[in-house]
């Protein structure tokens, strides 16, 4: 509960009174405990404050009880019983600015990202592919930026790999070895990712993270939820998706420095899901991501049922812990708890570990950061209860919400522009049927240069080539359309950018041409002075054999005079 004439989060209330400071907010936070405990209505409180002072906020909804944010909530007898007890004045429901996202598109504006925006790194770990293969997949995205192939979905990864694949000892010397068994382990993995639902994830219009940082007409900050009851049945899809986004966001947002609240509160639900069997790299690589953006002022909150699901190294950098309850029935669940327990400032009022064990649904012990940085002792205490309804929303009120959000417009319809597939798979129909290629305009060689007709054809030349008779083909295509003022324009464009393309091809091609002239030049240059050296060499040979034939017949007939 925000309280804005204080300047900060009323969170829970035992002893006396726990509060947030929003200048704290960007250390970080955690809220665990197991399954039943309040997490959830902890994350709605938490999120519900964030967005009365303006922060914009992004929440995973795995159960779909997030969802109901964008409704007014509703008085139950242990809401009344919380408020009455927490001695809370006035204190009304409320309705919170929504904005659904779902990656399937069914409940949500879909969510779209592209190949190459993903990178190899994450698709890697998405795949679940061996070093090996990694490596593979890093040249495949290498040839295909060399190439100019645009990589936007499943279909222009496949079509690239296979390109590759075909390639393999074209590219062998120049990126290194592609062995056919790595390429078919990739082709397997993208065919399974294809069965998950992964090609609805990966196209265009790709989601554009800026889109998240909206308010309402009264200032607070909008809901981002993701539905994830889908895709948390996938739970690498779910985790390498939500590591991107994160990733997005620290790319995106500048240095800020410390704020007096942070820019956007970013809530990963089932965050163990996010280290699991992830490799050193990647792991690394969120550590830093996570250590790095409390200076872009991005608040992230971790939920989980132990902290131990959080690498030590992460939850080194959380500052603001919540903990429900924990059950201890198997020694793995002891030893968690008794970590749990340790990770607090010790309250001599009562003893962590078996207090963590008591706590009743909605209770929680909290240690949050004061206006020093320094983690207060740790109290127990009970959550205060959200403002919005505890229920999920109905089908019919979330379509109603995405109907009348402003994105709508902007991310429902999918669009497919031409990029490695339509570009590779052209070459090989073109193949496949024999087309003649136009001939281009003759060139001047030099002295002793095969023409180009007799000369091979260079790789550059050959893309070139193949590039502008597709757009060619496709203006001609246009041209025998009914006449259309806006189609003749487009193309006219279109060959006029085709025989821009040509000329450039042409004028590559001949200064490689050139290049290699100047080498032939250079080589008979060397030759020449090698036959020369040779010539003087000889001629020194023979002079010296001359007089050496002259000193003996004088010294011959010389004895014979004596």
């Amino acid at each position: 509960m925000y309280l804005p004439n204080e300047g900060k989060i009323w969170l829970a209330t035992g002893s006396e009174r726990v509060y947030l400071l929003p200048s704290m907010a960007n250390r970080h936070g955690l809220i665990a405990g197991a399954t039943g405990t309040g997490k959830t209505v902890t994350l709605k409180v938490i999120a519900e404050s964030f967005s009365n002072m303006g922060v914009p906020v992004f929440l995973a909804d795995i159960k779909g009880d997030v969802s109901g944010m964008c409704e007014i909530g509703v008085e139950t007898k242990h809401i009344r019983r919380s408020i009455d007890n927490m001695h809370i004045e006035d204190f009304d429901y409320d309705a919170y600015p929504v904005r659904f996202f779902d990656v399937y598109g069914k409940k949500g504006h879909p969510v779209r990202t592209t190949i190459s925006e993903m990178g190899p790194e994450l698709l890697s770990r998405l795949l679940d592919l061996t070093d090996v293969q990694s490596g593979v997949l890093r040249i495949v995205f290498k040839v295909a930026d060399d190439e100019g192939l645009l990589l936007l979905d499943l279909k222009d990864l496949r079509a690239m790999v296979q390109h590759v694949g075909d390639n393999a000892s074209e590219y062998k010397l120049r990126y290194g070895n592609v062995s056919s068994a790595s390429i078919g382990a990739i082709q397997r993995a993208l065919l399974t990712l294809e069965d998950e639902g992964g090609d609805s994830f990966f196209g265009e219009p790709a989601l554009n993270i800026a889109d998240w940082f909206d308010w309402d007409e009264d200032g607070r900050g909008v809901m981002n939820i993701l539905e994830c009851a889908e895709l948390f049945q996938h739970p690498m899809l779910y985790s390498t998706f939500l590591l991107w986004m994160l990733s997005e966001l620290y790319e995106l947002l500048p240095e800020a420095g410390d704020l007096e609240k942070p820019k956007i509160a970013f809530f990963f639900d089932e965050a163990h899901l996010l280290f699991r069997d992830a490799p050193k790299a990647l792991l690394e690589k969120v550590e830093q991501v996570v250590r790095l953006i409390r200076s872009k002022g991005v608040s992230v909150w971790f939920i989980t049922q132990n902290p131990a699901d959080v690498p030590e190294s992460v939850l080194g950098q959380i500052g603001n812990r919540v903990q429900h309850a924990l059950r201890a029935y198997t020694p793995n669940e002891q030893k968690a708890l008794r970590y749990a327990a340790k990770s607090f400032r010790v309250n001599p009022e009562f003893d962590t570990e078996t207090v963590l064990q008591e706590l009743a649904t909605g209770e929680a012990l909290v240690s949050v950061l004061d206006e020093k940085g320094v983690p207060t002792i740790v109290q127990r205490a009970g959550i205060l209860p959200p403002r919005s309804s505890m229920s999920a929303a109905e089908d019919a009120v979330i379509q109603r919400v995405i109907q009348e959000s402003p994105l709508h417009e902007k991310y429902g319809q999918a669009v497919d522009r031409e990029s490695a597939y339509e570009i590779l798979t052209g070459q090989v129909s073109q193949a496949a049927q024999g087309e003649e290629v136009p001939p281009s305009q003759p060139q001047e060689a030099p002295a002793d240069t095969p023409a180009a007709s007799q000369r091979p054809e260079t790789a550059t030349e050959r893309k070139a080539r193949e590039l502008a008779e597709q757009k060619a083909k496709a203006a001609q295509e246009a041209a025998g359309a009914p006449s259309d003022p806006k189609a003749d324009a487009k193309a006219e464009k279109e060959r006029e950018k085709a025989e821009r393309e040509r000329e450039k091809a042409e004028a590559k091609a001949a200064k490689e041409r050139e290049k290699a002239e100047q080498e032939k030049q250079k080589s008979r240059r060397k030759s020449a002075a090698a036959t020369m050296a040779g010539k003087a060499a000889s001629s020194a040979a023979n002079t010296v054999g001359r007089e050496l034939g002259r000193q003996l017949i004088r010294g011959l007939f010389g004895n014979l005079k004596k």
